[in-house]
């Protein structure tokens, strides 16, 4: 087999995929028609998060699922239309938040939140790019008298599966964050994770970290893949290319190039939006934070400070609604002394979500060369890194860095 290899779609895991493959030999063409990060990995809170083990679907779901069934929380929204229309997604989706799914999944999670901040380090330090890196953590905080209770039951949890955390009351939450305001009763500040300043510049790094070492990049709209007698050709509007290998990388666009080869992926979308805002009076927050009762995370940028909202079920393309970003902010600005929005925009993305909550990485069945990569959900940002190592390990026989077989294609695909 020639080391050649296409991987369409830049966003972090397919630029890591790029990268992964290009320094095991590969001469790699990455294919997108946007600009490398420009899709779901612009719009996240910029956490690389080690504790993110805990899948969205898990039994503690059941308890909140009447409140979200009302539709007016900002957690979770949902379009009627669009449940109906996947009936067979939800299902499973609720399926997997059985007591009895849940533990292999976190291991599954572990397995690569574990490496997400060693391999981002290093590969920051490589692309010129580790002073967008603060190594403070985030904040879990809590407005309810629960708060410290639920603080230390979580510190305890993650502490038995290896990961730190720290229990603030009031008093340690305002010496660490001396610019938030004293509304919250309890934070747990996860200290085994990070977070940069603006995560398209790190995903636009590493493209051009990619480009320099002798990476093509093609920004092209992509129109369809197929086989060939040597591998794969993907036709683009800048005309096809043609490689050993393909990856599909397209995220929240990866199943609509995998139907029309036989491939019914069962592939939904978290969509999710975000706005910066400047801050009052020079105040300043060191690091991410996730107010949980008001469901919304509030990250410093290097555009100002971007409020996030929760997940909203609705087909990827559906206009936008703005109502969970709307009720958010009174919220945020209870917590923190937010000015004037910096843009007149309201940025949107989606997550590609799998109904087990775990990517999809490895080689398609019954297409040899088609390797997938992609399904990372909420934590695309933080493993793209891994999954880019993983996929190239599998395509070279390496031993990967994490077990491969919870991510399995086959789980889904036969």
């Amino acid at each position: 087999m020639s080391r050649t290899a296409l991987v369409l779609g830049a966003g972090m895991v397919g630029v890591s995929c790029a990268l992964a493959l290009q320094k095991r030999g590969f001469t790699v063409t990455l294919i997108d028609r946007r600009e490398p990060g420009s899709e779901t990995s612009y719009g996240n809170a910029g956490v690389i998060s080690r504790s993110s083990i805990v899948p969205l679907n898990n039994p503690s779901l059941w308890q909140s699922l009447p409140a979200y069934l009302r539709n007016d929380h900002a957690a979770i929204r949902y379009r009627l239309g669009h449940l109906l229309r996947n009936p067979g997604w939800i299902l499973r989706f609720l399926a997997e938040a059985r007591p009895s799914r849940l533990a292999p999944r976190i291991a599954a999670l572990d397995s690569l939140t574990s490496h997400a901040l060693p391999m981002h380090k290093q590969w920051m330090a490589e692309a010129g790019v580790s002073q967008r890196l603060r190594e403070t953590g985030w904040l879990k905080l809590w407005r309810s008298e629960a708060g410290p209770e639920k603080a230390k039951a979580e510190q305890l949890w993650f502490e038995d599966h290896s990961v730190r955390s720290e229990p603030l009351d009031r008093q340690a939450l305002s010496g660490l964050e001396p610019d938030l305001n004293p509304i919250f009763t309890a934070g747990l500040w996860h200290k085994d994770s990070a977070s940069v300043d603006w995560p398209q510049a790190v995903v636009a790094a590493y493209a051009a970290m990619f480009a320099a070492r002798g990476g093509r990049i093609v920004q092209a709209v992509v129109a369809g893949l197929s086989a060939t007698p040597s591998g794969w050709k993907a036709d683009t509007e800048a005309g096809p290319f043609n490689a050993a290998i393909a990856v599909i990388a397209f995220g929240p666009w990866s199943a609509d190039f995998l139907k029309p080869l036989g491939l019914d992926v069962p592939l939904n979308v978290e969509r999710g939006y975000h706005r910066h805002y400047r801050a009052e009076d020079g105040r300043k927050l060191g690091r991410p934070l996730h107010d949980v009762e008001a469901s919304y995370m509030l990250a410093p940028m290097e555009r100002g400070y971007r409020l996030t909202s929760g997940v909203e079920l609705a087909h990827r393309d559906a206009p936008s609604n703005h109502a969970q970003i709307d009720q958010v902010l009174p919220s945020a600005r209870e917590a923190f002394a937010l000015g004037e929005q910096v843009e007149t925009t309201t940025w949107r993305g989606a997550r590609p979500t799998l109904p087990d909550s775990l990517p999809m990485i490895g080689e398609a069945p019954r297409k040899p060369g088609l390797w997938l990569a992609f399904g990372n959900q909420h934590i695309g940002f933080s493993t793209g890194p891994v999954t880019g190592e993983i996929l190239a390990a599998l395509v070279t026989g390496e031993t990967p860095p994490a077990d491969p077989a919870p991510f399995s294609p086959r789980r889904y695909l036969k």
